[in-house]
């Protein structure tokens, strides 16, 4: 493929891709909760009933074979009555930002929503992360300020299934 092409990652991507899902949790202040293996996502992106998807940017360097990923999967609208397309992680090496790569695979996103009828496409950004900031706002995404997220893992996760479970 030509420099810069947008594809589906295929399972010789995954050692790369995860060096970089490393390499945005160190960004992000958060490597030591990236704790994925290679094995979970050869399972999850490439097995028999996958859940998650990836898409990846072809740029051959000395040093590098992809260039960056958007890794994403389907979330539902009660409200719209479809799916929509969530994106978890997009992100572009540092040297290669500003080439239009983050803009392409955001596009291919676009294009998924559009092709299978998805109501949106939608994704978190950090507060503090101004770069990403301006960028996704030159794309024309709005904040949903009148949200906030919640989440519950590890003890927490456990104690809930336990004590509000069935």
């Amino acid at each position: 493929m030509p420099q810069g092409d947008i594809r589906r990652a295929r399972p010789g991507d995954v050692p790369e891709i995860l060096a970089m899902v490393r390499d945005l949790a160190e960004y992000e202040k958060a490597l030591h909760e990236a704790t994925a293996t290679e094995e979970q996502f050869q399972r999850d992106l490439f097995g028999d009933d996958p859940k998650v998807f990836a898409h990846v940017v072809e740029h051959d360097d000395a040093d590098h074979r992809l260039g960056g990923f958007a890794i994403w999967f389907l979330n539902y609208s009660t409200w719209l009555g479809r799916h929509g397309l969530y994106l978890e992680d997009l992100y572009v090496r540092p040297a290669l930002r500003g080439a239009g790569y983050g803009k392409r695979l955001l596009g291919t996103l676009a294009r998924e929503c559009i092709d299978n009828g998805y109501g949106r496409l939608e994704w978190w950004v950090l507060d503090w992360n101004e770069p990403a900031l301006g960028f996704y706002r030159n794309l024309g995404a709005l904040p949903m300020d009148d949200w906030t997220v919640h989440r519950v893992t590890g003890d927490d996760l456990a104690t809930l299934a336990r004590e509000g479970g069935p």
